[in-house]
């Protein structure tokens, strides 16, 4: 009886543990702050994601600053990271455009299980917010990936990244938001990044970087 009830009592501790707040900046308002402090000229456009917009800037940073373009992106991050610090990183800067990149980690279980209802829900709110606050937003495609090398225990991701591309097309039909597609123009046969575009399958090289750029300037 007595070891039922310390097992009980050790349960009880463990759930309630691990009901606790995280610790520390999870969002990663810290990332960006002295680079949003520095900020002096209102940009015409500021790109918000996670580790494919994230690398971006390294990969070709003349595209950002000829462009007058913020790179927002931070690696790993979900829809529900970037509806966080959406006003920090993308209202406070008062852009023309909010160009949102986002869902591959939802889908990647970065943060836990997701729907992809509710990973829309994350991106339909920043675009309302964008809206709000008079800032166009446009909405990308996430871009194909068909292997995650950093959770490979996620099947079939390929299968629910169209879906939520679909998803995120019809949504932005109906509010009349522009919808760039990514996807169609860089897949494989296997919605899959070609290693032309990708050298790990999922994270574009400069190649796919510049496939990238002449789509979104056309919107911008």
């Amino acid at each position: 009886m007595k070891r039922m009830m310390l097992t009980a009592l050790l349960a009880a501790i463990a759930i309630i543990a691990g009901a606790q707040p995280q610790l520390g900046d999870w969002a990663k308002f810290g990332r960006y702050q002295k680079a949003n402090e520095e900020v002096t000229t209102t940009p015409h456009a500021v790109l918000m994601g996670d580790s494919i917009t994230d690398f971006w800037v390294d990969a070709d940073p003349d595209f950002f600053t000829s462009n007058n373009f913020l790179g927002r992106g931070i690696s790993g991050q979900t829809t529900s990271h970037m509806l966080v610090r959406f006003r920090r990183d993308v209202i406070d800067h008062h852009p023309k455009y909010v160009v949102i990149l986002a869902g591959t980690n939802d889908i990647a279980k970065n943060l836990g299980d997701i729907s992809l209802e509710n990973t829309l829900g994350n991106i339909i709110s920043m675009c309302e917010i964008a809206k709000a606050n008079r800032i166009k937003p446009i909405i990308c495609s996430v871009l194909p990936c068909n292997y995650f090398y950093w959770r490979p225990e996620v099947k079939g991701q390929e299968e629910e990244i169209v879906k939520l591309n679909t998803l995120l097309k019809e949504y932005a039909k109906s509010a009349k938001i522009p919808y760039v597609d990514y996807h169609t123009a860089m897949k494989d046969a296997e919605n899959g990044l070609p290693k032309k575009y990708a050298d790990d399958g999922c994270h574009p090289n400069k190649d796919g970087y510049a496939v990238m750029e002449k789509i979104i300037l056309e919107y911008l």
